[in-house]
């Protein structure tokens, strides 16, 4: 399947480190080869990068990967196509809107019937599970406030509408939205949330170590959530099957408590 990656910070923060280690799961260090994408939120928007090549030698991700953009949130996918060719418009993250907002999600499993959107707001653009249950989802929110809610009296109906297309599946997936995660799991994830005191991180699939302390603030806070642990040096804690998160500036919300 597929694998996710999020950060969630209190200030703009690069992800050039964890990126350089994730980037090698599409077709090096792992077999998901099938197209990748990452989203950032600046401002009030995001800037989405999206490639169907494989990330691990995609000219896309070497370019993120030179580029360190700076973002609050940040949501990046590698794919192990299911359902759904190898195209464009396949690639995760998608991103649609509402209520003024861009809304950027991806998903890591395989649902066995896709959600019917025949009829709804939003139309999947491919033809993959992921960006049906999306639509789905987005479709579900709009119809139950009439104006946006707070990720706070979001978060309930988010974790029943998630708990219903789990059960057609597997169904991991990060749902940003402004400057809040959503992270949700079905089968595997895992999380960290490094602040002061930092400390050195080593990569799990490449020989890199960087040293926190030297490149972040005492008041810098940063949380990770990846399919699967992304350093071999740190304690990550993994996420319950059917636990929904949200984060923001780095920190998990109380409403998940």
């Amino acid at each position: 399947m597929c694998q996710l990656l999020g950060m969630n910070c209190n200030v703009p923060t690069d992800i050039v480190f964890s990126f350089e280690g994730f980037h090698r799961r599409g077709g090096l260090t792992d077999q998901h080869a099938d197209g990748w994408g990452i989203a950032f939120f600046e401002e009030d928007g995001w800037r989405v990068f999206l490639d169907p090549e494989p990330s691990a030698t995609s000219q896309v991700a070497r370019f993120v990967r030179e580029y360190p953009i700076k973002s609050r949130n940040v949501i990046a996918h590698i794919r192990k196509a299911t359902q759904g060719k190898v195209s464009l418009a396949n690639t995760h993250p998608f991103r649609r809107e509402l209520w003024g907002r861009e809304w950027i999600f991806a998903h890591n499993g395989n649902l066995d019937g896709m959600p019917d959107c025949t009829g709804l707001r939003f139309q999947p653009i491919g033809n993959s599970d992921s960006e049906h249950a999306f639509c789905w989802l987005l479709d579900q929110i709009a119809r139950t406030f009439p104006v946006a809610p707070s990720a706070e009296e979001l978060y309930p109906y988010l974790k029943e509408w998630a708990a219903q297309l789990a059960a057609k599946g597997t169904f991991n997936f990060l749902l940003g939205w402004h400057d809040t995660l959503f992270a949700h799991c079905s089968t595997q994830l895992w999380y960290i949330v490094r602040q002061a005191p930092f400390t050195v991180a080593h990569l799990a699939d490449a020989d890199l170590a960087v040293d926190f302390a030297e490149v972040t603030t005492p008041d810098d806070r940063v949380a990770v959530i990846a399919t699967q642990p992304l350093t071999d040096n740190e304690l990550w804690t993994q996420f319950e099957s059917g636990q929904l998160l949200a984060f923001r500036a780095g920190s998990l919300l109380r409403i998940c408590w």
